[in-house]
């Protein structure tokens, strides 16, 4: 049976860790080293538009490429100078495969989830990997349970 993205974010919460355009890229990095996260959403500055919630991501990956190899200050930069923009985004209704066949093709590590224009989670590909874990630790409970039935004799048809 297929884990979907709303079987993640029903385990892991809905809470995302954001930070307005106009917040310098050091005090993202401080948002996202109080809160233990490898990225962080940049929200649309308007939304009462017509435009995605998702304005832009935020990474680690962003600030090595964006900031310490072009010389940049991070004290001085505004975040939304550098986060990725056009943002891939899933539904709840994704498949956890589908996301990861996602994330490894667009070598990414976080996606947000976006549902009816609204904001509903972030996943990452840890998250992921965890869900599948998890999965296939039930499927080998359940045909383990099943092997013990048939040799006990207790076939279940």
């Amino acid at each position: 049976m297929a884990a979907y993205v709303r079987d993640i974010l029903s385990t892991k919460g809905k809470n995302v860790v954001t930070v307005r355009p106009d917040a310098t890229v050091y005090r993202a990095i401080e948002v996202m080293v109080s809160n233990n996260v490898g990225s962080l959403l940049i929200l649309n500055p308007h939304p009462e538009d017509s435009a995605p919630p998702v304005h832009g991501i935020f990474t680690e990956r962003d600030y090595l490429r964006r900031i310490a190899l072009e010389g940049r200050t991070s004290r001085t930069t505004r975040v939304d100078e550098v986060m990725t923009r056009n943002v891939l985004t899933v539904s709840p209704l994704n498949t956890v495969q589908e996301c990861m066949q996602v994330m490894t093709k667009a070598k990414i590590r976080h996606l947000p989830v976006v549902q009816d224009a609204e904001l509903k989670g972030l996943i990452s590909i840890g998250d992921c990997v965890r869900q599948v874990s998890r999965d296939a630790q039930t499927e080998v409970a359940h045909l383990q349970s099943y092997i013990q039935s048939v040799v006990m004799g207790r076939y279940p048809a």
